[in-house]
């Protein structure tokens, strides 16, 4: 008989697998989807040269699960180059700094005595009219970085991550992020436990000692505990949609809990190119702008606020970025008409057009977390009060129904694989002493 239900095949799912197949107990890990990993998504054999990743894709600053499970796999880290440009009112620059007057912005973050709501803080706090560059930025930062609403984003923890990111560097991890996972799931499987996917939970009927759940097609599984890690999103979402999980009986406490967590929705668009065009004047309009080495390109022309390539790899790949309320709003666009408009985009940043662009495509995609039903979004932010909710949702129900994932992590790496990863761990180490 199975020891332990564990519903979502993700870092977090698979890393508290390994660890309780470790120690000896009977793992059944249930996956909705038809491939293991969620939100790490590394694409390998498609139209693009190299593998490419619609889902996590950066490690920032050191962080030592991921860091470890990299090592595990012999997968070395490319420490992110280049030279960062913006094209601000239309104007292209270089520069070192994303936001103007950073530091005025973090000092009055400092004076801050209670958490408020980040909307709340820059209202009261960073009023002045002399300031209203720095507020743009820094609500185009918070919704594209954070993927966060501002008006129910923590300023505590955004001075935190702002203060901890700014001296850390940021890496690709070489060959892809799915690399832990094929890792994880040989392991697990070496140990005895079980994988099943393609098997979207439904009903998850429980008592005190005593789980049965029921998937979409129908196959049900009994254990004694369980450990639910899907996306926030997912335990977000609204009854009887595709995703949606009933409880029986239901956890009125916990749901609201749930729902006072923030979980950003993103979009990523991915675009190779024949030619680096931005590198150099060559095959298109002479007055082109050029933006030599370029890593990140952010601008205020558009919801897709920022860009990136793939430096040091020279593989002429640029990947566009939508999140926080621009992503909400094209919640039901299709991939289609996103892939028009960052064409658009890009003819307008690089001065030259679309016909152009399109002339250097070899590769494209759009992947929008958002619509995918068993995700509903990409990572979560921390809110005013969320500290709580997630304390009172990493206790174990009964000793019973436990709950991990990248949203239950509390701290700085939140929204990150390295949170899920710790989450999943301490999860599984609370469920093997319990």
């Amino acid at each position: 008989m199975t020891d332990i239900i564990i519903i979502g095949a993700g870092a977090a799912g698979l890393i508290a697998a390994r660890e309780l197949t470790k120690a000896g107990k009977k793992v059944t890990l249930l996956e909705a989807r038809s491939r293991l990993g969620g939100r790490i998504f590394t694409q390998y054999n498609t139209d693009f040269s190299v593998p490419v990743e619609a889902g996590a894709e950066f490690i920032h600053g050191d962080l030592p699960f991921t860091q470890a499970l990299l090592q595990e796999v012999g997968v070395s880290l490319h420490l992110l180059e280049g030279r960062n440009y913006q094209v601000l009112n239309g104007v292209l620059q270089e520069s070192e700094s994303f936001i103007p007057d950073f530091n005025i912005l973090l000092t009055r973050l400092n004076q801050l005595e209670q958490d408020i709501p980040f909307a709340e803080f820059l209202e009261r706090y960073l009023p002045e009219e002399q300031f209203e560059n720095l507020r743009l930025g820094v609500i185009r930062f918070a919704e594209g970085y954070d993927a966060a609403d501002i008006r129910r984003a923590s300023s505590f923890a955004l001075r935190e991550e702002w203060q901890t990111d700014a001296a850390a560097n940021s890496y690709h991890p070489a060959g892809g992020y799915h690399q832990i996972i094929d890792l994880l799931a040989r392991e697990i499987s070496r140990k005895g436990g079980t994988i099943v996917t393609s098997s979207a939970v439904k009903e998850i009927k429980w008592q005190p000692g005593q789980v049965q759940v029921t998937c979409a097609g129908g196959s049900t599984y009994t254990a004694p505990k369980i450990l639910i890690t899907v996306p926030l999103g997912v335990l977000q979402a609204e009854p009887n949609s595709e995703g949606y999980i009933n409880f029986s009986p239901e956890l009125p406490t916990r749901r609201e809990a749930l729902n006072a967590l923030g979980f950003g929705p993103v979009i990523k668009i991915l675009l190779e190119f024949k030619t680096a065009f931005w590198e150099e004047a060559v095959n298109g309009p002479s007055e082109r702008h050029q933006m030599p080495e370029l890593a990140f390109l952010f601008t205020d022309a558009s919801a897709i606020s920022a860009w990136w390539t793939q430096l040091p790899n020279k593989t002429p790949l640029l990947t566009g970025w939508i999140a926080g309320t621009e992503a909400e709003k094209r919640r039901n666009t299709s991939n289609e008409a996103i892939m028009i408009e960052a064409l658009k985009v890009l003819a307008f940043l690089f001065h030259t057009n679309v016909e152009f662009l399109k002339s250097q495509l070899i590769a494209q995609q759009v992947y929008n977390w958002l619509a995918d039903p068993f995700a509903r979004g990409a990572y979560a932010y921390a809110t005013v009060n969320g500290t709580g909710a997630r304390q009172l949702l990493t206790t174990p129900e009964a000793d019973t129904l436990y709950f991990a994932g990248e949203a239950l992590y509390e701290g700085p790496a939140i929204g990150t694989v390295e949170a899920a990863l710790a989450s999943g761990l301490a999860a599984a180490h609370n469920i093997i002493n319990s």
